[in-house]
């Protein structure tokens, strides 16, 4: 028999729009693992590792950046799904986690939480429990970022819809909007990963049409 192929998913979305609680529960539903990037950076941060350096705050991202990936590839190897939850700013990101389920032949989705409103993402970063590389609002940087790096609320606008319109895959993305409940949205989001999976396994004669 057959082994039930595995999935790799790329959450994105910017800060507050839901994607860590959104990933939990698709790491439930279908018993992944997530490799939550603010967590690896802020165990970078609070290791000091970078205390002497210039801008902790940025070799600490661009260290966490090279960490998930090999932490992601091991997991694979272990024939575990995986979601990596962070922001795909980059296309090489993209490029990363295609590649990678690609080369260990696993499903790969795209999933994005998109958020149209910076006033409700600064409200819903204002109420959480920030993590220690985390914003506290859309112009509250977290404590190590550099002073001076973006010093006007234009420059936070900026940044905000920089990440409000990520890097997305030309086709195949899953969408869902930040206001959507909960529970809409993870229905939806497992909806359209059994729907493209289902139509692999026909294409590839797994499956008989009905």
């Amino acid at each position: 028999m057959d082994r039930q192929r595995k999935t790799l998913i790329q959450m994105s979305g910017p800060p507050g729009s839901g994607k860590s609680t959104t990933a939990k529960l698709l790491a439930k539903a279908l018993d992944a693992i997530i490799i939550d990037h603010d967590m690896v950076k802020s165990f970078f941060l609070e290791s000091d590792i970078f205390a002497q350096s210039k801008d902790p705050f940025d070799e600490s991202a661009k260290l966490t950046y090279k960490f998930q990936w090999v932490l992601a590839e091991d997991l694979v190897k272990q024939d575990r799904s995986v979601i990596i939850d962070g922001v795909c700013n980059y296309s090489q990101v993209l490029e990363n986690g295609a590649a990678l389920a690609q080369k260990y032949d696993f499903a790969y989705h795209y999933v994005e939480i998109r958020a149209e409103s910076m006033e409700l993402l600064d409200q819903r970063l204002q109420q959480r429990e920030p993590l220690r590389s985390q914003r506290t609002g859309v112009f509250r940087p977290p404590t190590d970022q550099c002073n001076g790096a973006i010093d006007s609320q234009e420059g936070y606008h900026i940044l905000f819809n920089k990440w409000m319109n990520p890097k997305r895959p030309s086709t195949g993305g899953i969408v869902v909007e930040s206001m959507s409940s909960l529970e809409t949205r993870v229905s939806y989001i497992l909806g359209q990963i059994a729907g493209a999976d289902d139509r692999i396994q026909s294409k590839e004669g797994i499956t008989e049409s009905t």
